[in-house]
């Protein structure tokens, strides 16, 4: 296996990544929260479950394959990492990501997700206890500066919690909880059957999200119209991103993979400025080339 594999990885989990903010926020538009949350999650899940029953699953798996990083078994303690990660990734953040987007535009959505970078640095340097460069912490600070700039729309000095900013503090957490997704992930990371890890995190976490859906007594129901789009976002911005980013991690590494995967960030804004016209002001863009900078900081060895 030669480490382009890793960069193709890396690029395509990004560019799938890139479209979820747009289709999810057309989505929105029929939808609860919560189903499409729960939809697309189930979709990714089962889109892995397939391919993982098919012919195609062991060539997939041989081209995955690094002898030298990837482990066989899936021990108990990978099983209690994993219900971890479902928990944070798979549950909560989707949750607060759903809402968020609900209450925010696509763009500020796409850009903001550039966070989930600065919580995996913040969590891996205080729980984790890896040791933080000065360069490391300039840009942690570019990336905050960069996330109010784009929260606030540039208007610092007038906070209001309106509908718009709510929902970028929800997208703000969700990539919280994201960062502890990544932190325990790499772990996971090096297990050689990564379609069966990404399908589990995706379909335990769907099917519980719809269990919660039934609780709260929302009407489960799937228009039409809406199922071109939860059928892309569920199985390329779901599963195979999460999949790829995983082989892309154990293949290129953290900080390679983290800076393209970032890229998706401003991808998913212009995605949102084309299709659904929203307004894309030039301080949105400065702040998100900015954040992007910033994630080059904190990746770079």
């Amino acid at each position: 296996m030669t480490h382009h594999w890793g960069y193709i990885g890396a690029i395509l989990s990004a560019l799938f990544f890139a479209i979820s903010s747009t289709f999810n926020k057309i989505v929105l538009g029929e939808l609860h929260p919560i189903l499409v949350a729960s939809f697309v999650y189930i979709i990714a899940g089962t889109a892995l479950g397939i391919i993982r029953i098919s012919p195609v699953n062991k060539r997939i798996l041989l081209l995955l394959e690094t002898p030298t990083l990837t482990e066989d078994k899936i021990h108990l303690k990978d099983y209690f990492i994993l219900s971890l990660v479902i928990i944070s990734g798979s549950l909560i953040a989707p949750l607060f990501y759903m809402y968020g987007l609900n209450l925010t535009t696509a763009v500020n959505t796409s850009l903001l997700l550039n966070t989930e970078s600065l919580f995996t640095v913040l969590i891996a340097l205080v729980f984790l206890k890896e040791r933080g460069r000065r360069q490391d912490y300039i840009g942690l600070i570019i990336i905050i500066i960069s996330a109010v700039i784009i929260t606030t729309s540039g208007q610092i000095g007038i906070i209001e919690l309106e509908k718009g900013i709510f929902g970028s503090l929800l997208v703000i957490g969700a990539c919280l909880f994201w960062g502890i997704d990544n932190n325990l992930s790499k772990f996971l990371s090096r297990k050689r059957d990564l379609i069966l890890i990404t399908m589990l995190k995706c379909g335990i976490g769907g099917i519980v999200l719809l269990l919660i859906s039934y609780i709260l007594d929302i009407d489960v129901w799937i228009p039409m119209s809406a199922l071109p789009y939860l059928f892309t976002v569920g199985a390329l911005s779901i599963g195979f991103s999460i999949m790829l980013f995983l082989f892309a991690l154990r293949e290129i590494g953290a900080m390679k993979t983290g800076v393209i995967f970032s890229t998706s960030s401003l991808i998913g804004a212009l995605f949102a400025y084309i299709i659904l016209q929203e307004p894309f002001t030039l301080i949105q863009a400065i702040a998100g080339v900015s954040m992007f900078y910033g994630v080059y900081l904190l990746y770079k060895k």
